[in-house]
């Protein structure tokens, strides 16, 4: 049986999302699990409203950046400023000082400004002409970027890439779907989010979420499936240490949304192409091919032989 607090975190969510539950469910596990997430997708498809949402129902501050050439990286991070006397320096605080940081379009700024964002992802602080300020947890980015091949984008460097727990993409929503995305337009007013859980709480469901039990043979699964990457014929770069850590802490967190205090294999099953997907650069041979990262991830999966569920 699903938590049920978390299940009303996704009724909150859902009332402005139509459709893409399993986006939803994935990123709320992400967040579980205390990592960062990058939607990838065509403009228009929700991206934007699924974070906005996600802040109301999780009762977080959040800051949304709309990431342009012009965007400077003092402008997430902060600055400091002396007072009219030049005797004192004040600080000015970044948009990363916040639970939730909407960074939209991630890919249409400058690699520096992307570059900033590095030490905030990984280690929830920011260090600024020497002066290390610390952010109040919890602390996610919520990035979405338009496919690389857009007019304006610049590619995320594997180092960022690396620091999203998990990269999604929405699509098109189904024909009842845009329907039902008509017809909530048409109301006078739309459906209002609600806190489903305070700030403390959801820390607190954060930390059960470290507990659930992982057993040896999920993590030398986990393991093979990683390692299988960085082997695939058709991969130039594949999965770092750090995706395994991501690997079990999203399977942990789909235990515990299901309900579950241990790890099954089909839980690593269903976290892996989300986790592993972003991080695997394909090499010439498989662009010469038309070979997808989905294609190589769901090889892998075939291929690797999973542990009995008991």
């Amino acid at each position: 049986m699903k938590e049920k607090q978390l299940e009303a975190v996704l009724g909150e969510v859902k009332k402005a999302v139509v459709g893409k539950d399993d986006c939803i469910e994935m990123v709320l596990c992400a967040f579980l699990a205390g990592g960062h997430v990058l939607i990838e997708d065509i403009p228009g498809v929700g991206k934007t409203t699924m974070a906005r949402a996600f802040a109301k129902a999780l009762d977080l501050t959040s800051t949304r950046v709309q990431f342009t050439p012009d965007v400077l990286p003092t402008d997430l991070t902060g600055f400091y400023l002396y007072d009219r006397d030049g005797k004192e320096a004040q600080f000015h605080p970044g948009a990363v000082f916040c639970n939730l940081l909407l960074a939209d379009e991630i890919n249409r700024t400058s690699p520096k400004t992307q570059s900033a964002l590095l030490e905030v992802m990984e280690e929830g602080m920011v260090t600024i002409e020497g002066r290390t300020r610390r952010l109040e947890p919890p602390f996610f980015v919520l990035a979405t970027q338009n496919p690389a091949g857009s007019i304006g984008t610049a590619l995320l460097p594997e180092s960022q890439m690396d620091r999203f727990m998990i990269q999604i993409r929405m699509g098109y929503p189904t024909r009842e779907e845009e329907i039902r995305i008509l017809q909530n337009k048409r109301k006078e007013k739309q459906a209002e989010i609600f806190p489903a859980l305070t700030k403390t709480q959801f820390i607190e469901l954060q930390r059960k979420t470290g507990e659930v039990y992982v057993h040896s043979l999920i993590y030398d699964y986990l393991v093979r499936l990683i390692g299988q990457t960085r082997e695939h014929p058709m991969a130039a770069l594949g999965c770092s240490p750090r995706a395994s850590v991501a690997g079990v802490r999203m399977a942990q967190a789909r235990a515990f949304f299901e309900g579950r205090d241990f790890v099954t294999p089909g839980d690593v099953q269903k976290i892996f192409p989300a986790v592993a997907g972003h991080r695997i650069l394909l090499n010439a041979r498989a662009r010469m091919n038309q070979v997808s990262v989905d294609t190589v991830v769901g090889e892998i999966l075939r291929q690797v032989k999973k542990p009995k569920e008991s």
